[in-house]
């Protein structure tokens, strides 16, 4: 499945994400032209492409469900850089920042991500089959976050507009982290076969037993490949930053809401998993889609939101992150839409177009709210 047998010097996966490094550093705030801008636009697009593959080679010496969990982790932790990077340089547009982007990130990660990988898993294989029990909780965590960080501080009380109070957002981040530790407990240590692909059957499918039958990469190997992995994650975000005034410009020529800035920022960063997901779907590995998805929107909600409310100690303004009720009733039908989808352990192309469906009512009502 994965070569490692070619030299270092002459892979692209390896020459991709340090050229795209090198771009990042002479166009890092700065106005670009056109042609620089298409250059960094490729440069972007072959990072990805080499997130995906160092990811697999990742994954494929560590096993299921740690080598989702690597992907996951390591996009969410740079993605929460950028968010907050982002919210420290806005000039009076950072108090809606992080529920835009971590709103953006649960839609395209639960409806996008899961909705994709449902339509090429069905097309190929008529039925996808998954393990209801660990999807199911992986779910049940992913609307707790998403109800105690995101709607909940549209009704408290005890600061004016969609706010917490500081109480409050200490106690939204602990209880965040805590959620994210108690999962990755169980996904990795206590119930790590809930989270392991299955047949057809419905009979686990462990890593001795997999379809994947190329050598594991050896340790050296393994060890390159998740440093290109954070490098070509880091070029990724950061190249997404670059080409955000570019994005702004084109936003607002359009007469389109700010948001959207955040909705295509997002789409850009988790394209890795996006990719991920989807080729792993295609080998009937819808498990590990899942983890991706359910996993990378966990993270996205339990990561960022611990971490502006460090940031909030030294950022001034208010930090808005009730959503409102258009975007409250699409989480409401996302929750509803997953737990159907999860139960029965089996979804059809119906499923899947059902999820694709919501993931399109979001994005047409960022465009046109």
């Amino acid at each position: 499945m994965i070569g490692f047998a070619r030299p270092l010097a002459r892979r692209w996966e390896v020459i991709v994400p340090v050229l795209a490094m090198v771009a990042l550093v002479p166009t890092w705030g700065r106005d670009l032209p056109g042609p620089v801008v298409a250059v960094v636009a490729l440069l972007l697009a072959g990072s990805v492409l080499a997130a995906v593959h160092h990811a697999e080679v990742v994954a494929h010496r560590v096993g299921e469900p740690f080598g989702s969990l690597v992907l996951a982790v390591a996009v969410t932790v740079i993605e929460v850089a950028l968010i907050v990077s982002l919210m420290v340089s806005a000039d009076g547009k950072s108090a809606t920042l992080a529920r835009d982007t971590v709103f953006a990130a649960v839609m395209i990660t639960c409806n996008g991500i899961v909705g994709l990988s449902l339509l090429v898993a069905t097309l190929r294989h008529r039925v996808a089959v998954f393990n209801a029990e660990g999807t199911g909780g992986a779910l049940a965590t992913v609307a707790t976050l998403a109800t105690v960080c995101l709607v909940l501080p549209t009704f408290t009380t005890s600061a004016g507009g969609p706010v917490f109070s500081p109480g409050q957002l200490a106690f939204a981040a602990v209880a965040s982290l805590a959620l994210y530790g108690l999962f990755v407990l169980s996904q990795t240590v206590r119930h790590r076969d809930y989270f392991l692909p299955v047949d057809k059957a419905g009979d686990v499918l462990h890593p001795a037993g997999a379809e994947e039958h190329a050598a594991a990469p050896s340790n050296r190997e393994t060890v390159v490949s998740l440093s290109l992995l954070l490098l070509a994650l880091v070029t990724v975000v950061g190249l997404a930053k670059v080409e955000s005034p570019v994005i702004e410009r084109g936003v607002a020529d359009a007469g389109l809401p700010h948001a959207v800035v955040g909705v295509v920022i997002a789409l850009l960063v988790l394209l890795p998993e996006t990719l991920a997901a989807v080729r792993a779907a295609r080998r009937d590995r819808v498990q590990t889609s899942l983890n991706l998805a359910l996993g990378s929107s966990m993270a996205s909600i339990g990561l960022t939101i611990p971490s502006i409310a460090v940031a909030s100690i030294w950022l001034s303004g208010p930090l808005e992150l009730g959503l409102g009720a258009t975007h409250m009733v699409l989480l409401a039908l996302t929750v509803v839409v997953s737990t159907l989808t999860v139960v029965p352990g089996r979804a059809t192309l119906l499923q899947a177009g059902v999820h694709l469906g919501i993931f399109a009512s979001f994005l047409f009502l960022a465009i046109s709210p």
